[in-house]
């Protein structure tokens, strides 16, 4: 198993970071900050709470011991609790196109190939040179219903609204290190290597971690009416390793302008590996996020995945057919200042069940004692 503290950006030291640990007697919020862990139940017992107190002093907490120390006896969890996971897609011209491959082949790898090269002749070069939401988005979009080449991943990707979706449930995530899971029934699928902004209840960024948003090609190619199906399933969504807090030296642009790398590396000795740049992104994620609170309210905040350039086109077993998952693929996402998200991957129906909801963390919190805080 990949130890904690390697999973850490290289200036660790330098920031603030936010998480959950198990030490042995149920989850805990910690601080990661100047090289120690610091238990911060005794001010909030949740994540979510301590966002909302805005209890990021650890001097607040109780410090358990260096990282290196700490976080080698320790089992890391995901970093969020009781935060909504919200996920912005299409928010990148390339996953646009491929939305739009799935949709016209109809979820069917085998047809992708003789598709893409149509549309990215046709239309990728438009899409990727206006504002959504613009005058010329408008436009283009007006010449493309003429042309037949109209799309709802289209609508998304450069009409004014965002695709703003729910993940999956209130503490369902799994964090680094852990196993993530593909519908056992899935035969088409990829990871989609993200950057996730955590938000307080009133819409506000507090910090950003990795996220892998876990997709099955086929079964939203068959019809956008599936994207539960294809987005929801058991340990279909990994976070972490922690949250690295806003401050001086860590702010909205630095994810603005961040690099994020994947790499899969398959029980058969299959290599992939790939880089996003979020300078790409076409929209501000402080957009997608305003989107997100617009008509609602989250009184435990979100987290909201701010979208992928990734979907692996490269054949890993028939050519033509592109990429699609295997049991036993390690995923690996990393970035510069928010460290590395690793995976390894598993069929949903043989994941570890999902067995904590909210009810199981109510009642650890309560036989600890931790619920009696300040308000």
């Amino acid at each position: 198993m990949t130890a904690i503290v390697s999973m850490l950006p290289p200036d660790w030291r330098e920031g603030t970071f936010l998480g959950r640990l198990d030490l042995g007697e149920g989850p805990v919020p910690v601080l990661l900050a100047g090289g120690m862990v610091h238990e911060m139940s005794g001010a909030a017992p949740t994540v979510a709470d301590l966002v909302d107190r805005r209890a990021f002093d650890p001097a607040q907490g109780s410090a358990l011991g260096s990282a290196e120390d700490v976080l080698a006896r320790a089992a890391l969890l995901s970093p969020v609790d009781l935060q909504c996971i919200k996920a912005a897609g299409v928010t990148f011209a390339v996953s646009a196109l491929e939305r739009v491959i799935e949709e016209r082949a109809r979820g069917d790898a085998d047809q992708a190939q003789a598709v893409r090269g149509g549309l990215e002749e046709r239309i990728g070069g438009s899409i990727r040179s206006v504002v959504p939401g613009s005058a010329e988005a408008a436009a283009l979009k007006a010449a493309l219903i003429e042309d037949g080449m109209w799309s709802q991943y289209l609508e998304v990707a450069i009409g004014p609204d965002a695709e703003i979706f729910t993940k999956s449930p209130v503490l369902s995530t799994v964090g680094s290190g852990a196993v993530i899971g593909v519908r056992s029934d899935s035969h088409w699928n990829n990871p989609e290597p993200e950057i996730v902004i955590l938000s307080d209840r009133h819409g506000n960024a507090v910090g950003a971690a990795l996220g892998n948003d876990v997709n099955l090609r086929d079964f939203e190619g068959r019809s956008a009416l599936l994207l539960g199906k294809a987005k929801d399933n058991n340990a279909s969504c990994a976070i972490g390793p922690f949250v690295r807090l806003f401050d001086a030296g860590y702010t909205m642009a630095e994810v603005e302008n961040a690099k994020v790398l994947l790499r899969i590396e398959g029980p058969e000795g299959f290599l992939l590996e790939g880089e996003s740049r979020m300078a790409e992104i076409s929209r501000p994620p402080l957009d997608l996020l305003r989107q997100a609170f617009s008509e609602h309210q989250y009184p435990d905040g979100i987290v909201l995945f701010l979208g992928t350039l990734f979907a692996p086109t490269q054949d890993r077993d028939t050519q033509g057919r592109g990429f699609t998952h295997k049991v036993g693929d390690v995923v690996t996402i990393s970035s510069e200042r928010l460290g590395t998200l690793v995976n390894t991957v598993a069929t949903s129906r043989d994941a570890p069940a999902w067995e904590t909801g909210i009810s199981a963390l109510y009642r650890s919190l309560a036989a600890r004692g931790l619920l009696g805080g300040r308000a």
